[in-house]
């Protein structure tokens, strides 16, 4: 039943937002901050403040369609025809194949630098099955403590590596002024739509749920929640900016594409600074690329298993029992371990088409499909979009389907 009064938001209640934010931003989105620093020096500042205001549109929206309706996402997908099981059901398994290898092999990469007693494969497999372990043996409370002490080593030492750095002020503030250098259209697009967003986003509202908000009462906990975690992650991504910028930009130092490029700026950093500086950033590397691994292996399964549950009938469950059940442990299983093949084999290029074809319209569809849900009776009147919802997700809807057609158009060109 739906709360008449809105509960006290508490600084002591965030958690979901901070996993979902977490999550999202991964070694590949250090990676496109860093570049983007690299190639365009504080240019696409904006940038990335735009692209932290488009996830709090997204989460927040998500975020209230759980409360408002007592209804998950999927329920609310499957309310608007079988077209979206149709689409849902190969994306998130061929999704969670490819993802799992590539989330694997970034967790590894540091560890690999660090502890060269191992082979990169093997660094991977352990990444991957304690990531496993991590999940399938402890609840929502203990996971959200171990997603927040991720990101606070992932904060503490990108933004205390951007402050040893030292940013440039003046040039940091011309940043903020919306300029497109020559050359960077699509890569803006990119760093606005690609920054802390991926079907993780989806499960925002499944990790509200778990936290105990079941209702419109939590509604303000929620929009506290989400917006502290982005603005946080709008602090990190302008601190992987500021070390491209300041690092590479200046000196002209070309960084690989890749998480590769985060080793090359951890040999530049041992050059320039030393080894202590050079291993504190690994470490923050390794905080973000393992938090996007047990943050995908729990929120990414809550959301198969009730994915599953829709399939066969079951409408009335919640995330407590989906922690418990055969779909939520079986997805992650398969998050695991048929992807270590693909670090054995390589990707077949087959299932790479595909996956980058399904993948591309996630986000178009994520951004439409909660536009369609939040404007129409399905939800309370009261919990409707606004003109400012619809027109974040508007805008956001439309910023995916012009990266969709260009990630689209590079998945063909390279055919």
């Amino acid at each position: 039943m739906a709360a008449t009064e809105q509960r006290r938001a508490t600084w002591k209640q965030l958690g979901p937002g901070i996993v979902v934010a977490a999550t999202g931003v991964g070694a590949g989105d250090m990676v496109a901050t860093l570049i983007a620093g690299n190639r365009f020096g504080y240019a696409l500042l904006w940038a990335t403040i735009v692209g932290c205001l488009v996830k709090i549109s997204l989460a927040e929206a998500t975020g209230r369609w759980h409360l408002a309706t007592g209804r998950t996402i999927f329920d609310g997908w499957s309310s608007m025809g079988k077209w979206t099981t149709v689409y849902f059901a190969p994306y998130i398994v061929i999704w969670g194949f490819v993802y799992g290898a590539s989330a694997m092999t970034a967790t590894a990469l540091p560890l690999a630098t660090l502890f060269p007693v191992l082979p990169l494969e093997l660094w991977a497999v352990l990444a991957g099955v304690s990531g496993l372990a991590i999940v399938w043996f402890n609840r929502y409370a203990v996971f959200e403590k171990i997603m927040t002490v991720l990101v606070g080593v992932m904060f503490v030492t990108v933004v205390g590596l951007a402050l040893y750095v030292g940013p440039d002020i003046g040039q940091t503030l011309r940043g903020l002024v919306p300029l497109l250098p020559e050359g960077s259209v699509f890569y803006t697009l990119g760093l606005v739509g690609g920054v802390g967003g991926t079907i993780t986003m989806a499960a925002y509202g499944y990790w509200v749920n778990a936290k105990g908000w079941r209702d419109s009462g939590w509604m303000r906990m929620m929009r506290l929640d989400n917006r502290v975690a982005y603005v946080t992650t709008g602090v990190f991504v302008v601190a992987m900016l500021v070390v491209g910028a300041e690092l590479l930009y200046a000196s002209g130092i070309a960084l690989e594409q890749g998480d590769q490029g985060l080793l090359q700026l951890g040999d530049i950093l041992r050059e320039r600074f030393g080894g202590f500086v050079a291993t504190v950033f690994l470490v923050g590397f390794f905080s973000a690329a393992y938090s996007s691994i047990i943050g995908v292996w729990h929120g990414v399964s809550l959301l198969f298993a009730d994915f599953v549950n829709h399939v066969r009938g079951r409408t009335d469950t919640d995330p407590v029992e989906n922690e418990k059940s055969w779909a939520f442990r079986g997805y992650m299983l398969w998050l695991t371990f048929p992807p270590m093949l693909l670090l054995l084999v390589g990707r077949p290029f087959q299932l790479i088409i595909a996956y980058g074809v399904l993948g591309a319209f996630f986000m178009p569809f994520l951004a439409f499909t909660l536009m369609w849900l939040l404007n129409s009776s399905r939800t309370p009147r009261e919990w409707r979009n606004g003109w400012i919802s619809n027109t974040g997700l508007a805008l956001a809807g439309s910023l995916f389907v012009v990266l969709c057609c260009y990630e689209l158009y590079g998945i063909v060109a390279g055919a």
